[in-house]
């Protein structure tokens, strides 16, 4: 059950005594027996005032052990400096919904957790009245302390917090929230709780945990996808100094719910395990996939877009009637990359399988089916998996599959060790899933007032029949979908044993480059102002699309993105010679993003982005400034990263990048200054991990063209087509 689909219906506040005195607080399934162990606590009081606050998602950077929080502290009404956040470990029996993915925190969790704090604040408020022998109604709080304004007594939290816990839990649903003007904590920008530990080298990522008698693992994976070990030479790897084991595991080539076939090498340290691993010479069955290359795929896919496509995923009108009437008709073809995740902190996982029980400590995005894919691949009930989260080193979508938990299990299990399992980057950008690459086909119309009249979208992706691989679907309602009269989305897939899956703001960073750039070609043909063009196909103050559906467009909010960052970018001034601003925009996730980038390409053709401008509205409350700023300006930079350098190429079924030599990231002087500002609307608050990524990409490349006059139709941008001549 979700926990915080409906918290006021489906679930109830529940209270009771802290270990050591003070109040427990927290949700409970509706009309479940709660015991002290399992009262879904996130809030404890303790006897000297010390409020802990449990942070219950995965923290992979995107700051919600410290956003959530402080929606409880908030309402609580505690001061912030004697709040101590606490990870929770995986239940979701206890916690709900425990999942860093798809820009959900805020969304879910903002009302839910707000009630958290003002239920125990209720009851704190509740035991100090029936001390006093006073209403309730009567007595008021401030940080940390309850409040009887009309004889002058006060106690604080902690001497309350015992009597409180034997009070009766408060329904939720009549519980009275702060107006928002009295906020003392949300929407004041706060530090990431664990930011200075990090600074000092204090905080444990995954890759850090230490358990006794642990042991170090390395796995190596046929390099093609689909293929698996038939045998192998050990003995050489067998005598490095440290080496415990070197051994096939079978596996069932099931990355999300099974286990990779491979061999494990089992030593004293990491690095024995790594050199012995190099030892090894092992012979693979490379399967069926050995013969792709990227070469190949592209080719076939340039077949596909010019073949009748295999089914419509989208029609309105007449676009055949609307591209024959049109004053002018515009054709390009635009392609993106594969690309990989390449968070900093690579796979790991430390696992101790003895008696049947699994303990894990991972660095996780999806703990609970990583429960289930353990307890599938060692025959154990998923009761019997432990799983305690530990900060994840950037995540971006790479772990919400966690093929790295059930390798780490699974070697545990035959060393007899616990054993800490970690991916070399080698292992990391060759072994995972990617961001599936595309190809599109665009022909618009244009009418003699330089309007939009007619839109046809051939999009090539990977499938069989009608099902697409994982994010590599495009919706029916992707911009510009509604918002052209006569238009159609029509598509062909094509067979893919690569594997594919989410990656920051799922397709839509790769659909924001394609769909957005075209639009700049349009405004160019129709001899238009980028920006007007753009306002004048949203159109008036309207939802658009399916209200049940997560990409229902409202134009009135994104019209007012695009035109404040274009205000606050100079849109339109003059810039110095091979210097251009480029825009775009892109609603994903429930967020209205628009960027503008100054770019700059030198005479050899480098391209350098001197300054984004950028513009957000995730509804009518950013709970950490401080933090959802960081996540706008993250976004914009590793987008920056993907359009000039990023692309997973194959040959012969192989990854061909292996490093950062090969895979670029950006590196600090490539970081531009990011200017970020919000735009409040009356709508409930929304995520911001992954709606500024889209727009950028078309934004840099649309700057690109404004510079140099080169339209730019293929990821990564290739310099060469920039030199100036």
């Amino acid at each position: 059950m979700d926990l915080l689909e409906a918290p006021t219906r489906r679930m109830v506040l529940t209270a009771g005594a802290a270990l050591g005195g003070g109040l427990m607080f927290g949700w409970a399934p509706a009309g479940a027996q709660a015991t002290p162990a399992k009262l879904g606590t996130y809030v404890r009081i303790a006897p000297d005032g010390i409020v802990t606050l449990v942070a219950h998602n995965p923290e992979c950077g995107q700051g919600t052990k410290t956003s959530i929080p402080m929606l409880v502290a908030e309402e609580l009404d505690v001061d912030w400096a004697q709040v101590r956040i606490e990870q929770a470990i995986a239940d979701t029996a206890v916690y709900g919904r425990q999942v860093a993915g798809g820009s959900q925190a805020t969304t879910l969790q903002y009302d839910a957790f707000r009630r958290i704090g003002a239920g125990a604040r209720a009851m704190l408020v509740a035991a100090a009245a029936q001390g006093w022998g006073v209403d309730p109604a009567s007595c008021t709080t401030a940080p940390g302390v309850v409040r009887h304004p009309a004889s002058g007594r006060s106690q604080p939290y902690g001497a309350l917090a015992a009597q409180a816990a034997t009070m009766p839990a408060p329904d939720a649903a009549t519980l009275t929230l702060k107006d928002p003007k009295a906020f003392a904590i949300i929407g004041k920008p706060h530090p990431g709780v664990d930011n200075r530990a990090i600074v000092e080298g204090r905080q444990a990522f995954g890759i850090d945990t230490v358990v006794p008698g642990m042991k170090y693992a390395t796995y190596s994976k046929c390099p093609v996808p689909g293929g698996k070990p038939t045998g192998g030479d050990f003995a050489k790897a067998k005598t490095v100094r440290g080496v415990r084991d070197v051994f096939i595991l079978e596996g069932d080539g099931d990355i999300g719910a099974g286990l990779i076939p491979g061999v494990a090498v089992v030593a004293d340290s990491w690095w024995a395990a790594e050199k012995a691993r190099r030892l090894i010479d092992i012979s693979w069955d490379e399967g069926a996939a050995a013969g792709i290359d990227s070469a190949g795929l592209a080719a076939r896919a340039a077949e596909l877009l010019k073949a009748p496509p295999q089914r419509t995923i989208h029609a309105t009108g007449d676009v055949d009637a609307a591209l024959k009437a049109a004053k002018k008709t515009v054709t390009a073809e635009y392609d993106y990359p594969f690309i990989a995740h390449a968070p900093m902190e690579p796979m790991n996982c430390t696992a101790h399988v003895v008696g049947g029980k699994v303990e894990i400590w991972a660095p996780t995005q999806n703990p609970e089916p990583g429960r289930a894919q353990v307890a599938k691949v060692l025959g154990v009930a998923p009761a019997d998996v432990t799983i305690r989260m530990t900060r994840c080193g950037g995540g971006f979508g790479r772990r919400l599959v966690n093929d790295f938990m059930a390798e780490a299990a699974a070697i545990s299990k035959r060393a007899g060790v616990p054993v800490k399992l970690i991916w070399s980057r080698e292992d990391d950008l060759r072994q995972s899933f990617y961001r599936a690459a595309g190809w599109h086909r665009f022909t618009a119309g244009l009418d003699a007032k330089g309007r939009v009249s007619g839109w046809r979208d051939q999009f090539v992706s990977f499938g069989e029949g009608e099902t697409f691989k994982r994010s590599a679907a495009i919706t029916p309602q992707q911009f510009p979908a509604g918002f052209v009269d006569d238009f159609a989305r029509v598509s062909s897939v094509m067979p893919l044993r690569l594997d594919t899956g989410p990656l920051r703001a799922p397709s839509n960073n790769a659909f924001g480059f394609a769909f957005q750039s075209f639009i700049d070609e349009l405004a160019h043909a129709a001899g238009a102002d980028p920006v007007a063009f753009r306002v004048a196909l949203l159109g008036p103050d309207r939802l658009v699309g399916d209200p049940k559906a997560r990409d229902v467009w409202n134009s009135g909010r994104m019209r007012g993105v695009v035109e404040a960052v274009a205000k606050d970018a100079g849109w339109g001034r003059k810039l110095p010679p091979r210097s251009g601003l480029g825009i775009g925009f892109h609603f994903s996730h429930l967020g209205y993003v628009a960027h503008v980038v100054e770019a700059k390409v030198a005479n050899d053709g480098a391209v350098s982005v001197v300054k984004v401008w950028s513009v957000a509205d995730v509804g009518r409350q950013i709970v950490n400034p401080s933090g959802a700023i960081n996540q706008m300006q993250g976004s914009v930079i590793d987008a920056i990263g993907s359009t000039l350098g990023q692309a997973i190429t194959l040959e012969r079924g192989r990854v061909v990048q292996g490093n950062f030599d090969s895979y670029p990231l950006p590196r600090i002087d490539q970081a531009p200054p990011v200017a970020v500002r919000f735009l409040l609307s009356d709508n409930n608050p929304t995520g911001l991990g992954e709606p500024a990524y889209p727009p950028l990409p078309p934004a840099l490349c649309n700057a690109i063209f404004a510079a140099t006059g080169v339209r730019v139709r293929s990821l990564p941008v290739d310099t060469a087509l920039l030199r100036k001549v």
